[in-house]
């Protein structure tokens, strides 16, 4: 039998080792998504919550409604005050009418006097008492156009301040059925129908994980390597050696240096700094917030 040197044999166990741990990637991170809370906007009983945790939703989707009662009945409120308010308004047409006729029957007088003084058939004093007539009329009746306008204008101006307060509550009712800001995944669900919420009270936790990014560190050697835009390979790392591949893109590098993390493993491991880069991918549904990654330029 041949007998294998102990040191060839040392060699080439080391060469499988170190053929075995070679890296095809420059840099790992962790998947991440862009999660948003959704919060209630008013207070009251949580009518349904038609979603739960794991559920798609879509942009504007109704997921959600507070009970919108009061709400309703201050509407019906403020729609009557508004409707009495305009029943109040004076028709200053109808109301001036018996005015405008005694002057304009003033004015008459005074034109016929004024032919008689000149023709000598009646004394002046009867034209000065028919104008001094017509002056006294104008001036009830300029009176009653200004209280009747400043009336007219206050109802106005009440009635306006009413549709501004039926837009209020039009928008807090509104503002009960709670709706999806985007689309994506129930990560987290924090009530359920029949509780009471209050305004800024937490109900849904989503996430666009159709969406993902990968955050991942590079040392200060690999930087030059890297721009915004530019197109990497990216992979998510299930273990065991299981990956799958995904096409990504630059979307952002930090402009400040950190430490590195401990929980990071960069190209070097003596690089005390790092700078943090995002490669943003498009998922397929396998890819998992939190789950670990790794990227080749």
């Amino acid at each position: 039998m041949r007998h294998i040197s102990p040191l060839v044999a040392a060699a080439a166990v080391l060469f499988c080792c170190c053929t075995k741990k070679a890296k095809d990637y420059d840099a790992t991170g962790t998947f991440e998504a862009t999660e948003v809370m959704v919060y209630a906007e008013q207070s009251g009983t949580l009518l349904y919550c038609g979603v739960g945790e794991g559920d798609n939703i879509a942009i504007g989707q109704e997921i959600a409604l507070v009970d919108t009662t009061q709400m309703a009945l201050k509407i019906r409120e403020a729609v009557a005050a508004k409707a009495v308010w305009k029943s109040q308004k004076p028709d200053m047409a109808k109301q001036m009418a018996a005015t405008r006729e005694q002057l304009a029957k003033a004015q008459r007088e005074q034109r016929r006097y004024q032919e008689l003084v000149a023709d000598g058939a009646a004394p002046s004093k009867m034209l000065d008492d028919a104008r001094a007539q017509v002056q006294v009329l104008q001036r009830q009746l300029d009176a009653q156009q200004s209280t009747l306008a400043h009336t007219a204008q206050t109802l106005d101006k009440q009635m306006a301040s009413t549709d501004v307060q039926v837009s209020q509550l039009r928008d807090q009712m509104a503002k009960c059925h709670v709706k999806a800001p985007m689309s994506g995944v129930v990560l987290e669900k924090y009530v359920e129908r029949g509780e009471f919420v209050s305004t800024g009270k937490p109900l849904l936790k989503i996430a666009d994980v159709d969406n993902m990014t990968l955050r991942a560190y590079v040392t200060s050697a690999q930087l030059q390597k890297v721009k915004v835009g530019q197109k990497v390979k990216v992979f998510a790392n299930y273990g065991n050696d299981n990956r799958k591949e995904y096409d990504g893109r630059v979307t952002w590098i930090s402009s400040r240096a950190e430490f590195t993390p401990k929980t990071i493993v960069t190209d070097d491991e003596r690089a005390d700094l790092v700078y943090a880069v995002k490669i943003a991918i498009k998922n397929d549904g396998y890819a998992k917030i939190g789950m670990y990654g790794e990227i080749r330029f």
